[in-house]
């Protein structure tokens, strides 16, 4: 038999309550998710789109934005290469409606569960090379692909990565004789919070999170090279927040920080959303019209997009979502 316990972290209950307008349970239950301060406890409380972390703080996103800006003006080719799960399919549609956006001659590729497995691999990297393909950019994978992405830059191809897995990594001995981590990052690009020296305050992101903040950054340095509008940069970022939002509560995030903040608006969006395929998926899971919370991403909607990786292909996901009519 489990036995339960009743966490009794200390603090000021009562002057908690009082100062924030909440009753003494909500801020035990605050303080019981190592919430702590008046600052920390008002973002928790009342954080806003305002209070996002700067997206430049993740390591290397300005030298990747660098060159995806480079390769859109030059009209390379480019493909995005996804994972089969809500988390993948989200990063790999906010990758690829972000390019689209700035101009960037791009597809993608979602690999088959039974065929691929997970990740990127020497048989979609062929692919690509055999479609022409000049940049690849991974989301949700690539973190561990050291071989198959020294293959891929092998035949020529640029290797972008973003992930939020963690690095993988050796233990070595160091002149003081203590035990090391050094972390085998593959030959390329990366963007992951998790990798040592990025300054990005908060590392439990998924990964598309990790992806809409590169679309940040990209659409802000397209802005400058005047391929959008500021406008466009805009509505663009509103659209993708939705799908950010979905992946953070079906990747089972953390509801800390900033992924609180990123589902609070997300799901605000989704109730309004102008994406085709997804107010279709909401209405025909019956939950039009109605107050999105958790509950109903977790465990309605985000079922029905998970079995398409499992009983088919994650790609009829993405087909739902890029629907116009």
């Amino acid at each position: 038999m489990e036995k339960w316990f009743v966490i009794n972290k200390g603090a000021d209950f009562a002057g908690i309550a009082k100062r924030f307008g909440i009753s003494p349970v909500t801020a035990r239950l605050i303080r019981n998710r190592e919430v702590m301060g008046d600052e920390a406890i008002a973002r928790y409380l009342k954080g806003g789109i305002g209070e996002f972390y700067d997206p430049h703080l993740l390591l290397d996103s300005d030298r990747l934005t660098d060159i995806l800006v480079q390769k859109i003006s030059e009209q390379k080719k480019i493909r995005v290469i996804g994972d089969y799960d809500i988390d993948g399919v989200m990063s790999t549609y906010i990758l690829y409606k972000g390019i689209t956006r700035c101009g960037g001659s791009v597809d993608f590729q979602i690999p088959d569960r039974m065929k691929d497995g997970y990740g990127i691999n020497d048989h979609l990297i062929e692919q690509a090379d055999e479609a022409g393909i000049d940049t690849i950019i991974t989301c949700d994978n690539g973190i561990a692909a050291i071989g198959e992405i020294a293959h891929a830059k092998s035949l020529g191809m640029t290797v972008l990565v973003t992930d939020h897995h963690e690095v993988p990594y050796r233990e070595i001995t160091g002149v003081d004789g203590m035990t090391e981590r050094e972390e085998i990052l593959p030959p390329s690009l990366v963007i992951d919070p998790k990798q040592k020296g990025c300054p990005y305050p908060y590392k439990g992101i998924c990964g598309a999170v990790v992806a809409y903040k590169l679309v940040q950054v990209l659409l802000k340095q397209a802005e400058k090279e005047q391929f959008i509008t500021v406008a466009d940069r805009k509505d663009c970022l509103a659209e993708l927040l939705e799908f950010a939002a979905m992946a953070t509560i079906c990747d089972v995030m953390d509801l800390l920080d900033e992924n609180r903040i990123i589902v609070k608006y997300g799901l605000k969006q989704m109730e309004q959303s102008k994406n085709l395929g997804l107010r279709t998926l909401i209405e025909v899971c019956g939950l039009k019209g109605q107050k999105l919370g958790n509950y109903h991403v977790g465990f309605i909607l985000g079922p029905c997009l998970n079995a398409t990786g499992r009983l088919d292909s994650a790609a009829r996901a993405m087909e739902l979502f890029l629907c116009t009519g």
